[in-house]
């Protein structure tokens, strides 16, 4: 990265990309962010676009075979909604604590982004008022033109500027989750996305 080598697993990152490669690097520590549409601003006189993500620290993970989708299980299942029958419960609190520790841990941590140099903005598959909305953020692919951000579901981001600069900070302290990002479905939308012509920018920002 132009802004230094990525900080080890238990630091903070803190990136700059000004190239395809590093946004490369941009898209990989950023894949499975989910962001709030809320937590975007479009600031057309500092030619500015800032976003908070909720980042999955794919750092901290551990070897790809021992990563499972799902939290590890042993014992009896309490889910319902996987057709368990709910009155299956552990014998004791203490089997029940055991399963938990036993279960693979993994973070995810508040991160903001800045976008400099940006020229103008479109939205595709989203409104920028659906303030409500969270989105799942798939990749960050440079052009010689810009920045298109692609998230599920055919949504997508697109920055235009010949040479837009890209700040990353993690803020805050992480916090613990158990489940890991699967994506099998994330893969398929990708795919389909790549067909898709890239949202096209107006002067104004608007969903086209």
């Amino acid at each position: 990265m132009a802004g230094g080598n990525v900080a080890p697993a238990d630091k903070p990152l803190k990136l700059r990309a000004y190239d395809r490669e590093d946004f490369a690097v941009v898209s990989a520590v950023l894949q499975d962010a989910l962001v709030p549409v809320i937590d975007m601003a479009w600031l057309p006189e500092e030619q500015r676009f800032a976003l908070v993500a909720n980042r999955f620290r794919w750092e901290r993970r551990a070897p790809a075979g021992d990563l499972p989708d799902q939290p590890a299980e042993t014992g009896p299942r309490t889910d319902t909604e996987s057709g368990a029958d709910s009155g299956q419960l552990p014998e004791t609190a203490a089997d029940a604590d055991a399963r938990f520790e036993d279960a693979p841990l993994y973070e995810r941590v508040h991160c903001g982004i800045t976008f400099d140099r940006v020229e103008q903005v479109a939205y595709r598959g989203f409104s920028k008022d659906a303030r409500g909305h969270v989105l799942e953020l798939l990749a960050v692919v440079a052009d010689d033109q810009g920045i298109t951000v692609t998230f599920a579901g055919d949504a997508a981001l697109r920055l235009q500027g010949a040479n837009i600069v890209c700040h990353l900070e993690d803020l805050g302290e992480p916090w613990p989750t158990q489940w890991r990002p699967s994506h099998a479905r994330a893969d398929q939308d990708s795919q389909a996305g790549g067909q898709e012509r890239a949202p096209d920018a107006n002067r104004n920002g608007k969903h086209t």
